[in-house]
C-alpha cells in the first residue's frame, strides 16, 4: 500500500510523540527509583480532604464534557464539536502538567507534587480552553485544536501565576475563576479569532434542530447543577458550603432575569440565548464567591443575567465586526461580560481597585497570547474550503434525505 504525503507526515509526528513519551516515562522511572509507584505519593495528605477534592475533580471533568453539549447545536457540525473539545482538552491538560512538573519548579523554586491540586489545576486549564474554542469553533483544521490546547497551557500558567502574585501592593481576589477561567477563555478565544479573521463565519447559517438544541439545554442544566464543585475546588473545606450557597443563589438570579429580558425584548424565549444566559450568575459569582451573602449573590446573578442576555441581542453583531470574526458560541457575551461583572464587583465590595487592575491585565495577556496562537493556526491551516462541517473529518452513513 502506497502511503500519501500527509500519512507520512502523521507517522513522523506519531513517532516523535512516542519518543517524547518514552523520555517522560523514563524520567518517571528514574524519579521513582527501584520502588515502583513511590513517586505518586510525595507529600503528607489529609485523606478526607483528598476524597473531597477527588469528587470535585470528577465533577469538573463531567462539566468539561458537558460544555461540548452546550456547543453542539449546529446541525452539520455536532461530531466536530465533540472531537474539537477532546483534542483541545488533551493538549491543554498535558501541557499544564508538563509546565508544572518541568518548567515552574525551575522558575519559582517550588517543588512539584503529583496530587489532587495539580490534577484540579490541569482540568480547570482544560475547561478554560474548551470554553475559549467556542469563539472560533469550526474555523480551523481538526488537528489544530490539539495545537491550540498545547499552546494555551503555557499562556494559562502565565496568567495563573500573574493572578496569584502581588504587584504594586495589589492582590487579586478570584477564588471561583471569573478572571482566570471565564475572562481568559473569552479573550484568548477573541485573540485567536482576530488572527484568523475568517469572514465566512458571518455567512454560516448555523441551522439547528429541536434535537440539537435539546443537547444545549442538557449541557446547560447539568453545568448549572455541578457549578459549585468548580468554584469551590480550591477553597478550604470550611468555606465550601458558603461557596455552594452563593453559587446557587447567583444561578437562580440569572435564571430569572435572563427569562424576563427575553420576554421583554423579544416577546418569546430564544432557546439558545436563554440556555447560555442562565449560567451568567455562576460565572459572575466566581470572584466575589465568599465576599457576598446569599441575597447579594442573587442580586449579582440578576445583573449578570440581564447583562449577558442583552449582550447576545445587541453586542454580538458589533463585536463581530470589530474582530473580523463571528463569536460562534457567544462566549464573550456569557464568559467575558459576566467575568468582568464578577471581577469588578469585588472592587465595589472591598472599595479597592485591585481587581480592576488584574482584570484589565488578564484581558490584555489573554488577547495577546491568543493572537500569537491564532497566527500560528492561520499559517498552518492551509486550504480550508468548508467551515464547521462534519463531512470534512468523519465517515458518515446516514440514509439519504
Amino acid at each position: 500500500m502506497k502511503l500519501e504525503r500527509n500519512q507520512i507526515i502523521w507517522i513522523v509526528v506519531v513517532l516523535i510523540a512516542a519518543a517524547i513519551a518514552g523520555g517522560l516515562i523514563y524520567f518517571d522511572w528514574q524519579l521513582s527509583g527501584p520502588k515502583m509507584g513511590d513517586f505518586l505519593v510525595t507529600e503528607p495528605i489529609n485523606a478526607d480532604l483528598e476524597m473531597i477534592k477527588y469528587s470535585k475533580n470528577l465533577d469538573i471533568w463531567f462539566m468539561l464534557f458537558m460544555v461540548a453539549f452546550l456547543m453542539m447545536f449546529i446541525k452539520k457540525f455536532e461530531w466536530g464539536v465533540a472531537l474539537g473539545v477532546v483534542l483541545s482538552t488533551a493538549g491543554s491538560f498535558l501541557g499544564y502538567l508538563f509546565m508544572y512538573q518541568f518548567v515552574m519548579p525551575e522558575l519559582t523554586g517550588e517543588a512539584f507534587f503529583w496530587g489532587q491540586d495539580v490534577m484540579l489545576g490541569a482540568v480547570i486549564c482544560a475547561i478554560t480552553i474548551v470554553i475559549g474554542i467556542g469563539v472560533f469553533l469550526g474555523l480551523c483544521k481538526m488537528w489544530q485544536y490539539l495545537l491550540v490546547g498545547l499552546m494555551f497551557a503555557p499562556a494559562y500558567v502565565l496568567i495563573e501565576w500573574f493572578l496569584g502574585s502581588s504587584f504594586f501592593g495589589l492582590a487579586a481576589i478570584d477564588e471561583g475563576g471569573s478572571m482566570l477561567v471565564h475572562m481568559v477563555a473569552a479573550y484568548f478565544g477573541i485573540g485567536v479569532a482576530m488572527a484568523l479573521r475568517d469572514k465566512r463565519s458571518f455567512e454560516e447559517p448555523m441551522y439547528s434542530t429541536t434535537h440539537s438544541v435539546t443537547f444545549v439545554w442538557l449541557g446547560s442544566l447539568l453545568l448549572w447543577m455541578l457549578w459549585p464543585s468548580f468554584v469551590t475546588a480550591f477553597l478550604p473545606a470550611e468555606q465550601s458550603t458558603w461557596g455552594l450557597i452563593t453559587c446557587y443563589m447567583a444561578g437562580i438570579g440569572s435564571m430569572l432575569s435572563a427569562y424576563f429580558v427575553c420576554i421583554i425584548v423579544k416577546k418569546k424565549v430564544d432557546p439558545l440565548v436563554y440556555a447560555y444566559a442562565l449560567l451568567a450568575g455562576p460565572v459572575a459569582i466566581g470572584s466575589p464567591l465568599i465576599l457576598l451573602g446569599p441575597w447579594g449573590a442573587m442580586f449579582l446573578g440578576i445583573l449578570a443575567g440581564i447583562l449577558t442576555t442583552l449582550c447576545f441581542f445587541y453586542l454580538q453583531p458589533v463585536l463581530g465586526k470589530k474582530i473580523g470574526n463571528l463569536d460562534m458560541m457567544g462566549v464573550h457575551n456569557l464568559h467575558g461580560m459576566s467575568g468582568w461583572l464578577g471581577a469588578l464587583s469585588v472592587c465595589v465590595i472591598t472599595l479597592s481597585i485591585d481587581n480592576a487592575f488584574f482584570a484589565v491585565m488578564t484581558a490584555i495577556l489573554a488577547v495577546g497570547t491568543g493572537l500569537i496562537t491564532g497566527l500560528v493556526v492561520r499559517y498552518t491551516r492551509g486550504d480550508m474550503p468548508v467551515i464547521a462541517d462534519d463531512e470534512t473529518d468523519f465517515f458518515k452513513n446516514e440514509a439519504p434525505q
